[in-house]
C-alpha cells in the first residue's frame, strides 16, 4: 500500500514540482552568481542547477517507479498485463497492412505461453527467436517470457557457425525460426542434432522446409487464448532473467548478455521518463530498427509493453519510406541509430520531409556535425541521444537536446550517479595514482567511460554474459576506491566542464558499421577457415563523410592466384553483409612484434589509399557485386564521396 501511495504521489506532482524545482535552482544560482561578482564555482552552478535539478527530479520518479515494480515482484508480462486491461483495443502495433490491439497481442503470447507450458518447457529453460521483424516475433518472445522462459533474439543475418555458436552459447534447447530464413536453419540443422527442437512460424518460401522442424502456426492456432496456470506464473519474478540479447564486446563472436526484468524497466522507462514527456495515450512511435537490438527490441518494445504507447515497425529500415511511413501512421516520435540518420540526409529533399508529424526523436549515434542539418531538415523540435551497452549498468541521457552530447553526468553533486571516465595509457590499460587508484579525465580529456556496480540493485548492478569468463573480463576494481568495482564499457568518452559528454571511438577489436557492431576475430576467423589457415588480419578504417569504420582485410596470399569471386562467395555463405570486408588488401607477410601480435596499428593508419600502399588493393563495389582493383581513380572518387558505398 505504501510503495503504491509513494508512486501516486510522485507521478501526480509531475512536472509542477520539477518547475518549481528547476526554477528555484536556476534563480538561487543566479543570485548567487551576481552577488559573488561570478566565481567560476557559481559560474558552474549557474550553468548546470536547473539541468540537474530536472535531472535528479526525472531520475527520481524512474528509481520510484521501478522501486514500486520491485516490491509488488512484478515481471515484465505482468506490467504488459496491466497495460492490456487499462486499454485493450487501442492499437499497440501498427506493421504493413495489419494493426494489433494490446488484447490481440496478449492473446497470441497467450497461446505461445501454453503451448511451450504443455510441451514441458520449464522456468530458466532458453529458446532462439530466429526471425525477421513482425508483430509475431514480440508475441512470442512475450509468451516465452509467461512462463519463465529465456528467448536469446539472435541477429538475422547470422550464418553458419556464427549462427550456431549464438544458439549453443545460450544454453538453447529450442529454436523458433522465421519461414523466411528456412534456408540458413537448414544448413545448420544437422549440426543441432535430432534431439533439437525447431519451430518454424510462416508459410515456406519456395516449398522450401527444414526437416523435423513443427509447424508452429498450426500448433498455436490450437492453443488456449486464456493465461496460464497460476501455478507458473507465481514463479515468476522481477529478479528473473528475461532475455538474451547479443553483443560482440570488444572481442570474439557474440556474447549473450543478460537482460532481467529489472534491467529491461531501467531501458524503456528511463529513456522515457529522463527525456521529454509525451503523453502515453497520444504517442505513436515509429521504430524501424532490428528487433533483436536492445535499441529496437527493448527501448522501442518496452515503450509499446510497459508504457502503452502505440509502435510502428517494419521488416527492414528503408530510407525512401521512413517519412512516408511516419505520415502514413500519424506518428509523433521515431527511434534511430546513426546511421539512419546520415541515410535520411543522404536522399534529395521530398516534401515528406517536414510533412510528417514527428516531433520528437530517440536514439544513439547521431554525430555533432550533422546535428543541425538533421533536425532543420526535417524539422524534429526533440533529440533525445542517449549512451549506453546492452550489457551494461551505467546509461546516460541528453535531456537537453544539447548538440552532439550523448548525456552527462552532475559536477555538483557527482557522487549521485557514480560513473566515471578514466585515463588510459597508449596500450589502453587504466592509468594508476601512486595510491593504487584510476586517474579521473580532466574535461576534454578521453578516457574510458565506467559505471559502478552495486551487487544486488535493479540498475547500478551487472547482470553481464551467460558466459562467466566473458562477465569477469569487463569488471575493474580499485578505481575510485579501494575495494570497489566498476563496469568497463570499451568506449572512449570525454566530458566538458559541465560534465556534458561526448561519444568518440569504440576500444579494442570492434567496430562499428551500417549501425552494426563488427568484431575483427570473428571475420579474421572466417577468412582463416575460408582460405585454409591464411594469415589475415581485419580492422576498421575511416572513409570521408560516413559515419563509423568500414571493414578492411589485410590477406596473405599470391595476388596473381587470389580467387577474388570464390573468396567472396564463400563469406557470404558464412557473414551477414555488413560485416563482409569493404576493403581488401593482400599482402606478402604481415608485421609482427616481439610478443607475436600484428601490428595493426600500421595498417590502420595507411588505410587504403594507393599512393601510401604499395601492395594490391580491392573495393567491394555493391553495384557490380563484387570485388574490382582499387587504383588512385577510384580512390579519389570514393574519399569524395562520389562513389556510392
Amino acid at each position: 500500500m505504501y510503495a503504491r501511495l509513494i508512486l501516486c504521489v510522485l507521478v501526480a506532482a509531475g512536472w509542477q514540482l520539477e518547475v518549481l524545482g528547476t526554477l528555484a535552482s536556476l534563480l538561487l544560482a543566479t543570485v548567487s552568481y551576481l552577488v559573488t561578482g561570478g566565481n567560476y564555482t557559481l559560474y558552474l552552478i549557474y550553468h548546470t542547477a536547473a539541468r540537474d535539478a530536472r535531472g535528479a527530479w526525472r531520475y527520481l520518479r524512474l528509481l520510484a517507479t521501478v522501486w514500486y515494480y520491485e516490491k509488488l515482484d512484478l515481471t515484465v508480462p505482468g506490467v504488459f498485463e496491466r497495460t492490456v486491461r487499462r486499454h485493450p483495443h487501442r492499437v499497440c502495433l501498427h506493421f504493413e497492412d495489419q494493426s494489433w490491439t494490446f488484447q490481440q497481442l496478449d492473446e497470441f503470447s497467450n497461446r505461445v505461453a501454453n503451448f511451450l507450458h504443455l510441451r514441458g518447457f520449464a522456468h530458466g529453460d532458453s529458446v532462439a527467436l530466429f526471425m525477421e521483424n513482425r508483430p509475431e516475433y514480440i508475441g512470442l518472445w512475450l509468451g516465452c517470457t509467461k512462463v519463465g522462459v529465456v528467448p536469446a533474439l539472435i541477429n538475422y543475418n547470422l550464418r553458419g557457425q556464427s549462427l550456431l555458436h549464438s544458439i549453443h552459447s545460450a544454453y538453447c534447447t529450442a529454436l523458433i525460426f522465421g519461414a523466411e530464413l528456412s534456408a540458413a536453419v537448414s544448413d545448420i540443422a544437422r549440426e543441432l542434432g535430432t534431439e533439437f527442437r525447431l519451430m518454424r512460424s510462416g508459410r515456406c518460401p519456395g516449398g522450401l522446409r527444414v526437416q523435423l522442424a513443427e509447424d508452429l502456426d498450426r500448433e498455436l492456432a490450437s492453443q488456449q487464448a486464456t493465461e496460464v496456470p497460476e501455478a507458473v506464473r507465481t514463479r515468476l519474478s522481477f529478479r528473473d532473467k528475461l532475455l538474451y540479447i547479443y553483443t560482440s564486446g570488444t572481442t570474439g563472436l557474440p556474447k549473450a548478455a543478460v537482460v532481467k526484468n529489472s534491467r529491461f524497466y531501467f531501458y524503456c522507462q528511463g529513456v522515457y521518463n529522463m527525456n521529454a514527456m509525451y503523453k502515453l495515450n497520444s504517442l505513436v512511435f515509429y521504430n524501424p530498427l532490428p528487433l533483436y537490438h536492445s535499441a529496437g527490441g527493448v527501448v522501442g518494445v518496452g515503450l509499446m509493453i510497459c508504457c502503452g504507447a502505440t509502435l510502428v515497425i517494419r521488416k527492414k529500415f528503408s530510407v525512401r519510406n521512413f517519412w512516408k511511413d511516419c505520415i502514413k501512421y500519424n506518428c509523433n516520435g521515431a527511434q534511430y541509430i546513426g546511421e539512419i540518420c546520415r541515410y535520411l540526409l543522404s536522399v534529395p529533399e521530398s516534401p515528406e520531409d517536414k510533412s510528417h508529424k514527428v516531433e520528437i526523436m530517440w536514439g544513439n549515434g547521431l554525430r555533432p556535425a550533422i546535428w543541425k542539418q538533421f533536425t532543420e531538415r526535417f524539422n524534429i523540435k526533440y533529440i533525445g541521444e542517449f549512451y549506453g551497452a546492452t550489457e551494461g549498468n551505467s546509461n546516460v541521457v541528453n535531456i537537453d537536446s544539447k548538440r552532439g552530447s550523448v548525456g552527462f553526468t552532475s559536477v555538483l553533486f557527482p557522487s549521485v550517479y557514480p560513473v566515471s571516465i578514466i585515463r588510459l595509457d597508449e596500450a589502453a590499460a587504466p592509468v594508476r595514482g601512486p595510491d593504487g587508484l584510476c586517474v579521473p579525465c580532466r574535461p576534454g580529456e578521453p578516457g574510458e567511460f565506467v559505471g559502478k556496480i552495486v551487487k544486488n540493485h535493479p540498475s547500478r548492478g551487472f547482470d553481464g554474459y551467460v558466459d562467466k569468463t566473458a562477465t569477469d573480463s569487463k569488471i575493474i576494481k580499485d578505481v575510485l576506491r579501494k575495494g570497489d568495482s566498476y563496469f568497463r564499457s570499451g568506449d572512449l568518452l570525454y566530458a566538458d566542464e559541465f560534465g556534458w559528454m561526448y561519444f568518440m571511438d569504440r576500444m579494442g577489436d570492434t567496430f562499428r558499421w551500417r549501425g552494426e557492431n563488427v568484431s575483427t576475430i570473428e571475420v579474421e576467423s572466417v577468412i582463416s577457415s575460408v582460405l585454409e589457415q591464411t594469415a589475415s588480419v581485419v580492422y576498421g578504417v575511416d572513409v570521408p563523410g560516413v559515419e563509423g569504420k568500414a571493414g578492411m582485410a589485410a590477406i596473405v596470399e599470391d595476388a596473381a592466384k587470389f580467387d577474388l569471386d570464390r573468396f567472396l562467395s564463400n563469406l557470404k555463405a558464412e557473414l551477414p553483409s555488413y560485416a563482409i570486408p569493404l576493403f581488401l588488401r593482400v599482402v606478402r607477410n604481415l608485421d609482427i612484434t616481439g610478443t607475436f601480435k600484428i601490428r595493426k596499428m600500421d595498417l590502420v593508419r595507411e588505410g587504403f589509399n594507393p599512393e601510401v600502399v604499395a601492395d594490391p588493393l580491392y573495393f567491394f563495389d555493391s553495384s557490380l557485386g563484387g570485388y574490382c582493383p582499387l587504383d588512385s581513380c577510384l580512390y579519389q572518387e570514393i574519399v569524395s564521396m562520389r562513389c556510392r558505398l
